[in-house]
C-alpha cells in the first residue's frame, strides 16, 4: 500500500529548543517530497506551523483541520490547501483519524499527549492498525515512554501493546518505519 497520508500531532509552541522548530519543518519537507499529505490541526504557529510551511515550501498538499473555537488561539493557517472548521475537539480529531493512514507524534504539549494517547487507545481496542511513530527527539518523549512500560509492569497493560507504536530518534526514520508497517 502506498502512503498517502500521515497526521502529525505537535507543539502549537515553539518549545525551549530550536531543533524541534527545525525538526518540524525538516519532517514537512520529507513529506513533501516524498508525495505524503499532512494532516494536522491547522495552526500556523510553533512546531504544528513549522510542518505545514515545510510541507507547502515543497510543493506538498497540507489539510489542517481545526475547531472554531482555536482559530484564534492556534491562529489557524489560512495558507494551508484545505481547512477545515469543526464544531469540536472531537469533531477535528474524528476527522485527522479518518483522513490519515499513520500517526506521528513529534513534540508538543498537553494537547500532543492526549491526541498520542487516544490514537494508542483506539489501536488498543482494535479500533484501528494505522502505524503510530513516536518521534523521541533529544529524548524528549522519554517519560511517556517510561510511563507505557510502567502501566505493563503494574498490569494494567500486556506487553503485546508495544507492537501498536514504535519510537525512532531520527527524523529521517519516521517514513521508512511508516511504509514498513503498512
Amino acid at each position: 500500500m502506498k502512503l498517502k497520508s500521515v497526521c502529525v500531532y505537535c507543539g502549537s509552541s515553539t518549545g525551549t529548543d530550536p531543533v524541534f522548530m527545525e525538526a518540524g519543518d525538516r519532517f514537512g519537507r520529507l513529506m513533501a517530497k516524498s508525495g505524503v499529505e499532512l494532516v494536522y490541526g491547522g495552526g500556523g504557529i510553533g512546531v504544528m506551523g513549522a510542518v505545514a510551511r515545510g510541507v507547502l515550501a515543497e510543493g506538498g498538499r497540507v489539510t489542517g483541520i481545526i475547531p472554531q473555537f482555536l482559530t484564534e488561539a492556534e491562529v489557524e493557517f489560512k495558507e494551508v490547501s484545505e481547512l477545515i472548521v469543526t464544531d469540536s475537539m472531537h469533531a477535528r480529531k474524528q476527522l485527522m483519524f479518518e483522513r490519515s493512514q499513520a500517526f506521528v507524534a513529534l513534540p508538543g504539549g498537553i494537547g500532543t499527549v492526549e491526541e498520542t494517547i487516544e490514537m494508542l487507545t483506539w489501536a488498543q481496542l482494535g479500533r484501528h492498525s494505522n502505524p503510530i511513530v513516536i518521534a523521541n527527539l533529544k529524548g524528549f518523549w522519554e517519560p511517556m515512554i517510561e510511563l507505557l512500560d510502567h502501566i505493563i509492569k503494574a498490569g494494567f497493560a500486556r506487553s503485546d501493546i508495544r507492537r501498536i507504536y514504535s519510537v525512532v530518534d531520527r527524523i529521517e526514520d519516521i517514513l521508512p518505519r511508516i511504509e514498513a508497517a503498512l
